[in-house]
């Protein structure tokens, strides 16, 4: 794409600071900007790229609040659009390992229609084998898919046998996670809000049974109900309450990989949940391990050659929840704090 050429693009920015809540329209706001995308307008080293979908992910809910926040993530800055990951296509590049017609995921991309970014900015180009959709490249090889192989297979070093618990089970994370258990021979229950969820896991992602949350008035006797012989990997997703009833049920040397607590995002920090049993953690030699997927970067090719495999293989299903056009972004983010509307990865599809 030579010469000059601009083009309007809506972007969402950080209008305040959101410290508990969700955040809403008050909050995050979108705009229209002009961008001039031609070759010849955009810096070496970079590319223009018109965005085709953006991931939505709770870990965005940490950039929200003006503070380094438990994820050790800098905030969004005021009047600066917010970034995503997502996946575009080149329009133009000043960069020789870049065409025109590529398509391109980026961890850091803004949530917007178009963008210029530095070619650095690009984790990689994306050719999708048969029968795999570019989406998938946001889902089940995105953040959600690659924190559920971390946590599964790095940390939580899931054997044959095992038996497995994984909250927010329908979520993005929980999904892939339960059935990376199942592969690895595991026993997996599932906690998720709603009947419908529950179908779900049993029914389409193999989960041995699962229970709903909000319909159990007691963690612990349900935690006793599914898991009489006691929990060897819990995959934590949501913290607080569930956590805590989890820690009286783990056995020796049972491992808990954290890999979020979207039960206390949206509470500013002195009024989260504390964990009253951490005890536990000593008398049974529980690792209990937090990780971030930066850490783990150099073992993201080995993850999509594998869970390519599997969904190739049909071994793995997934199910989006895609909301359209750059306006639903914050309808998006909102689903996933809501019982209701958050059932599969949100995603957010531009074109």
């Amino acid at each position: 794409m030579g010469g000059d050429r601009s083009v309007e693009s809506k972007e969402w920015y950080m209008a305040a600071y959101a410290t508990e809540g969700v955040p809403s329209s008050d909050h995050l706001k979108m705009r229209s900007v002009t961008l001039s995308v031609g070759v010849d307008d955009i810096p070496d080293g970079h590319v223009a790229v018109e965005i085709i979908w953006i991931s939505v992910d709770p870990y965005l809910r940490t950039k929200m609040c003006g503070r380094k926040d438990g994820l050790d993530m800098p905030p969004f800055q005021l009047n600066q659009a917010i970034s995503s990951v997502g996946i575009g296509k080149v329009i133009s590049s000043r960069d020789k390992n870049y065409e025109e017609g590529d398509n391109v995921l980026s961890f850091a991309i803004p949530v917007a229609e178009f963008c210029i970014i530095p070619s650095g900015m690009i984790t990689s180009k994306i050719e999708p084998p048969k029968g795999i959709t570019l989406p998938h490249y946001l889902s089940c090889f995105g953040v959600a898919g690659f924190a559920a192989w971390v946590g599964i297979e790095m940390i939580g070093e899931a054997k044959a046998g095992a038996n497995v618990f994984i909250s927010a089970a329908a979520g993005g994370v929980g999904m892939v996670a339960g059935q990376l258990a199942k592969l690895k021979g595991c026993r997996v229950i599932g906690s998720a809000g709603s009947d419908e969820k529950i179908k779900l896991l049993k029914e389409e992602f193999g989960y041995d049974d699962a229970f709903n949350y909000k319909k159990e008035k007691d963690f612990d006797a349900a935690l006793s109900k599914y898991f009489p012989e006691g929990i060897d990997l819990y995959l934590d997703n949501v913290g607080g309450k569930m956590l805590e009833a989890v820690l009286n049920h783990v056995n020796h040397h049972a491992r808990i990989p954290l890999c979020g607590m979207i039960s206390q995002y949206n509470k500013d920090w002195h009024e989260r949940d504390g964990i009253r049993n951490l005890l536990n953690l000593v008398g049974k030699e529980v690792r209990m391990e937090g990780f971030l997927l930066g850490s783990h970067l150099n073992r993201f090719v080995d993850f999509v050659k594998e869970m390519e495999g599997y969904l190739s293989q049909g071994k793995i299903n997934f199910k989006h929840n895609i909301f359209n056009g750059i306006e639903s972004f914050l309808e998006g983010f909102a689903s996933m704090f809501s019982t209701s509307d958050n059932i599969g990865k949100p995603i957010i599809q531009l074109k």
